[in-house]
């Protein structure tokens, strides 16, 4: 009896490891990216149906182009699993260095595009989207290096602004306003969860807020923008025609929706609804419901994102990973935002839903690092544990081995 017991607890324990081998990234966080990946390529299809017949005399060719993009992002997520992510801080600045020259060729050389000069190669590449995520990992390797000097104007707070003045600056000239608001605001997060002084990022909000006014009103585009955005939170009737006409597919959805693929709002004018507005086709064909559950599965991202942060072997990687999560999750609280017109139109896609090479390449190579680094923390965990499951186990051997020679003992004692 004592024989079998012994046997299965070791067939236990040996499954028990292999699990830990198998499942040592985040499975919550990887089914959540999944679930989002499948639901954005139906979405892609349901919106952009009409417009592929257009383009390219085919209904499915713009989801086969997505289709083709989330193979690519599954790939480089892949690799990225499996690159160890401390790497990235030696990587850093190469990185960033390579972001900032895009951002400058698209000045010279970028293709224009309803007014803005944002892509190179024909419209298949997107330095701003890649700044984002440049931005956060050199954020999260200047402010690990940096820890101890953050409360220092010279060495804290004013490098900070200058890092992040270069690469917004670059941005907004393209224009992309609500990229450059996304890098100075993700800049003012890490700063606080490297530990920085309160005050010194209220300074940085309040001045950041007083340069980018100024900048709204020196850019055209921003004062329209602005301008529709007040006039549509006084009135909803009289906002812009972008918004009225997302407001218009909520109200057709209803609760639970029209049904995956019966939208009228996308056929009748609702402005580029497979890209920056297709969550209002998400509201049309899901309903409140539909959207809902959409808010829930991108705020169980940060959960997971915050998760893995604590569990991270060094404050490099806990840095990094809640920067990636808060940055994922705004970019997609951002754009549902402005669709219901809480927020002026900003123009950014909706992270894993939108169509799109470039954020989807970003997106997915986020998650890559996201899973590497709980990867990491899982096999750090497992090896205390096993450290300390051997040394238990020491213990219990030496205990075993000295009682019967005590009982021994006393019994010729005794005699």
């Amino acid at each position: 009896m004592g024989e079998r017991t012994f046997v299965s607890r070791k067939h236990t324990d040996a499954a028990v490891n292999r699990r830990r081998v198998s499942l040592n990234v985040d499975v919550p966080l990887l089914l959540v990216t999944i679930t989002l990946l499948v639901f954005g390529l139906i979405m892609v299809y349901s919106s952009s149906w009409d417009v592929s017949l257009v383009l390219y005399d085919h209904a499915s060719a713009m989801a086969l182009r997505q289709l083709g993009f989330v193979l690519a992002g599954i790939a480089v997520a892949a690799g990225l699993i499996f690159f160890d992510y401390r790497w990235l801080g030696k990587l850093a600045l190469p990185i960033m260095l390579i972001t900032i020259t895009m951002l400058i060729l698209v000045l010279f050389f970028g293709e224009t595009r309803l007014n803005a000069t944002r892509t190179l190669f024909s419209g298949s590449v997107q330095p701003s989207e890649m700044a984002k995520l440049a931005t956060v990992i050199y954020l999260a390797v200047w402010l690990n290096n940096k820890r101890d000097n953050l409360d220092s104007w010279g060495f804290g707070l004013l490098p900070l602004a200058g890092i992040l003045g270069i690469v917004g600056f670059l941005i907004f000239l393209q224009p992309d306003l609500s990229a450059t608001m996304t890098v100075v605001i993700l800049g003012g997060f890490m700063f606080f969860l490297a530990g920085g002084d309160l005050r010194r990022i209220a300074i940085l909000v309040i001045s950041t807020i007083l340069i980018g006014g100024l900048l709204v009103l020196a850019s055209p585009t921003g004062q329209n923008r602005v301008n529709s955005y007040l006039i549509g939170l006084e009135d909803p009737l009289q906002a812009s025609y972008h918004v009225k006409r997302s407001l218009e597919a909520f109200v057709n959805g209803g609760f639970f929706g029209v049904g995956i693929g019966n939208a009228d709002t996308k056929l009748t004018g609702l402005p580029v609804p497979p890209t920056d507005s297709i969550f209002a086709v998400v509201g049309e064909e899901t309903g409140l419901v539909g959207a809902g559950l959409l808010i829930l599965l991108f705020l169980a991202l940060l959960w997971r994102s915050i998760i893995i942060a604590r569990k991270a072997p060094d404050s490099f990687g806990s840095l990094l990973a809640a920067g990636l999560g808060i940055w994922l999750v705004m970019e997609a609280l951002i754009n549902m935002a402005v669709i219901v017109g809480l927020l002026p139109f900003a123009g950014n896609a909706l992270p894993f839903i939108s169509y799109g090479g470039s954020n989807m390449l970003v997106t997915m190579a986020s998650v890559g690092i996201l899973l590497n680094i709980s990867r990491s923390g899982q096999r750090e965990q497992n090896r205390k544990e096993t450290l300390f499951n051997a040394f238990a186990h020491l213990r219990r051997r030496d205990r075993r081995g000295r009682v019967p020679r005590t009982r021994r003992t006393s019994g010729i004692e005794s005699r």
